[in-house]
């Protein structure tokens, strides 16, 4: 018998409840609500949504929204949402303390919605957002920890 969680269609989904930023924690514990997936929304409510889960410090969220949007899309504006999942993914990296991880999907991110720079669709800052994702990749990209010297245990 198959012990994971499933959902009605029997594709594998985890269950395990998960806090503001997208870990989970264990079964029983109280957990955030989870965002619905494959919600067909307007760009203007993905964005309004978007942006109530990042205003509530719930950016992993956010990216769910966003990733609903990516993937009921079709062409160009497609690398829209899908870069403005991966900003959301970079934020969350950033606040877990994953330094290596938030400059990968900050960059990532950055870099796929330049192309909207010029004339972007739905009000939405790209040239901002760009510059936000940078200084926060730059932040993070200090913090990442080096590894130190190992220390000599006796003399």
């Amino acid at each position: 018998m198959d012990s994971r969680d499933r959902d009605d269609q029997g594709r594998a989904r985890n269950a395990r409840p998960r806090d503001g930023l997208g870990r989970p924690l264990p079964y029983g514990s109280d957990g955030v609500p989870r965002q619905p997936e494959g919600v067909q929304r307007t760009p203007a409510e993905t964005l309004a949504e978007a942006q109530h889960l990042l205003d509530a410090g719930r950016p992993f969220h956010a990216h769910e929204v966003f990733e609903d949007a990516w993937k009921a899309t079709d062409g160009p504006e497609r690398e829209l949402w899908r870069g403005l999942a991966q900003l959301a993914v970079g934020l969350t990296h950033a606040l877990r303390g994953n330094g290596n991880g938030a400059v990968a999907l900050l960059e990532r991110g950055a870099e796929n919605i330049a192309p909207f720079r010029e004339e972007p669709p739905y009000g939405v800052d790209v040239a901002g957002l760009q510059r936000w994702a940078q200084a926060l990749a730059g932040e993070a990209r200090e913090r990442v920890r080096v590894v130190p010297e190992v220390p000599r245990l006796a003399r």
